[in-house]
């Protein structure tokens, strides 16, 4: 059986199903979570069930499940251990990755060593994963990473959303993306996902990498724009280490490129969502300010 987006099954029922396979766990702490786009995750003692919306999530949902088949032999950084359960209803199953989000908040209170050793283990995490090689990540069903909109279709959209004071380096930085040419580092297959929403994070340290939802092939600068999420100063010690660890160089004016695009994309969504747009228009000032 297959809901829409607005799956509305009871929490103990989504329980009931994990129990009658799991039994062992009908005493632990359960907790729903609804945030996903494409699922809806159970959390259950030590484990994580996630069950699709929609159609186009369960596609999400196996193809996740056979990419990390493929990596998780290649990384060091811990990712889940995915499986599968198609009866009554189609759910994965995967040991919780302790900790929590790691908050722009989170990071500002790490001190400088802690930063330089997270940096360097997500440049070592971006490294494992663009060696892998990529027949099997294409028969695991890994495409391409989704594009933004057309940047004058954004310009037109985000920048009438943003302060007077910011249109105008918005602009120029929408004018920069639509210049570009092809990635002149080529495309990888990639995360495309690293912001702290999708990070274990625990006693000042990264434990793990979870919602593979998203990876697929891409332009390589493009990877590593997601942490500006976190902050601006992580995703310039993460490509300095990175460059060590491949030998290579990252344009940093692409870079600033790309992630003006994302978020003024974002931004332009909420023409259709406006209740996403306080916190997006926040998460975007905040870009700014730290530029």
């Amino acid at each position: 059986m297959m809901h829409d987006d607005h799956d509305d099954t009871p929490a103990e029922t989504l329980r009931e199903i994990v129990l009658a396979r799991r039994p062992a766990l009908a005493d632990a702490p359960w907790q729903l979570h609804e945030r996903g786009f494409d699922s809806r995750a159970l959390s259950i003692g030590t484990q994580l069930f996630k069950f699709p919306r929609h159609a186009a999530g369960a596609a999400s949902l196996r193809r996740e499940a056979a990419i990390l088949q493929v990596i998780a032999p290649h990384l060091q950084m811990r990712v889940p251990d995915m499986v599968l359960h198609e009866e009554p209803r189609l759910h994965s199953e995967h040991r919780r990755i302790p900790g929590g989000m790691l908050t722009p908040q989170v990071y500002a209170g790490l001190p400088e060593s802690d930063r330089q050793r997270l940096a360097e283990q997500l440049a070592g995490f971006y490294r494992d994963l663009h060696g892998i090689d990529a027949a099997p990540l294409r028969a695991a069903g890994a495409g391409p990473v989704g594009d933004w909109n057309p940047t004058k279709q954004i310009e037109a959209q985000a920048l009438p959303l943003l302060p007077a004071a910011l249109r105008d380096r918005a602009g120029r930085l929408l004018r920069r993306q639509a210049a570009l040419g092809p990635d002149p580092l080529g495309q990888t297959f990639g995360f495309f996902d690293g912001h702290g929403w999708n990070m274990a994070f625990a006693d000042d340290r990264l434990n793990g990498i979870y919602d593979f939802a998203d990876s697929g092939f891409g332009p390589l600068h493009r990877e590593f724009i997601y942490s500006d999420f976190i902050s601006r100063d992580l995703t310039r010690r993460i490509v300095a280490a990175y460059e060590q660890l491949r030998g290579l160089a990252l344009d940093r004016a692409r870079l600033e490129a790309h992630m003006a695009t994302l978020l003024l994309d974002e931004l332009a969504g909420t023409l259709e969502e406006p209740e996403r747009r306080g916190e997006t228009l926040e998460i975007v000032l905040r870009w700014f300010a730290e530029g």
